[in-house]
């Protein structure tokens, strides 16, 4: 088992020219395998079946492995299993209608609209840095924005009359997305009445600043949010893209076009934002007592 082990891996290496740090992940989950595979009786690539590897795979997730890194290992064997037929090792290749399991993907950590109240409520604005911290977290949740967009964005991206802000996502991608009037309120008199105060010499135009003027890094708004998630006392695990999350949920419990979530979200593609359609199964049943003919 373990010369074709080494086979394949030389082969990545040497023909599909995989970079050292995915070469390594492959032969760590080949390894794996390899020794679930001997404990289990068998000792050649020959006798696996297709039970064997779905075995495999149940196991590694009852034992708590993310969902990235199984579909990751599932990658790995099922190229082994590939390369194995190819080089006339095995007749049939066990993995060959295995499919990444979707129900294995995390469902994006949300919270609910009242947890929401009491998130946004918990970052009291009675200072000039916790009214930015207000802004900040009112604008993630209004908008949908990636932590990251929210750092980089200038004066120049806002349409206060309009009500729109101007996001500069993933891969240099822009897209307009709409401001709701609350955070709206809170932006505007955030621009004329607190930044003025933090502004200073090396500020530029970036909207959300420092305690020393400058622009505030993806990891202090962060801070802010794990900050006053503590404050507001919530029972739920709270990451950056926590009111991201919380806004496509929110809006498609309310009967939000998918599509028009996809573009608010800025996902390239919708199998990404129908991530979220999995979320909230009550809703799918008062469609169905709403709406079917013999409910």
């Amino acid at each position: 088992m373990e010369e074709w082990r080494e086979q394949f891996l030389n082969y990545l290496n040497v023909e599909r020219n995989l970079s050292p740090n995915t070469l390594s992940s492959y032969a760590r989950d080949l390894k794996i395998l390899q020794n679930y595979l001997l404990n289990k009786g068998i000792n050649s690539w020959g006798m696996v079946s297709r039970r064997e590897i779905e075995d495999f795979l149940l196991e590694r997730r009852e034992k708590g492995i993310n969902p990235s890194s199984l579909a990751r290992e599932l990658v790995a064997i099922k190229m082994f299993f590939r390369f194995l037929l190819q080089e006339g090792f095995i007749k049939e290749d066990p993995t060959a209608v295995l499919e990444t399991p979707r129900l294995w993907k995390k469902l994006p950590p949300s919270l609910s609209i009242e947890e929401v109240k009491r998130f946004l409520g918990s970052a009291r604005p009675n200072n000039a840095l916790a009214f930015r911290d207000r802004v900040c977290l009112e604008l993630l949740y209004a908008t949908g924005m990636r932590v990251s967009e929210l750092a980089i964005l200038k004066i120049e991206d806002v349409n206060l009359e309009a009500g729109f802000v101007r996001c500069h996502g993933k891969g240099d991608r822009e897209r307009i997305v709409p401001i709701g009037n609350t955070a709206l309120r809170y932006l505007r008199n955030y621009l004329t009445e607190i930044r003025p105060k933090l502004v200073k010499e090396n500020s530029g135009q970036f909207i959300f600043l420092s305690r020393l003027g400058k622009r505030i890094s993806r990891q202090s708004i962060w801070k802010i949010i794990k900050k006053y998630a503590l404050k507001a006392n919530l029972d739920k695990k709270v990451g950056p893209h926590t009111l991201r999350h919380s806004f496509a949920t929110h809006l498609l419990e309310r009967g939000a076009d998918l599509r028009v979530v996809q573009e608010m979200l800025g996902h390239a593609n919708i199998s990404t934002t129908q991530i979220y359609t999995h979320i909230n199964k009550e809703r799918l049943k008062e469609v169905h007592r709403r709406f079917h003919p013999r409910p």
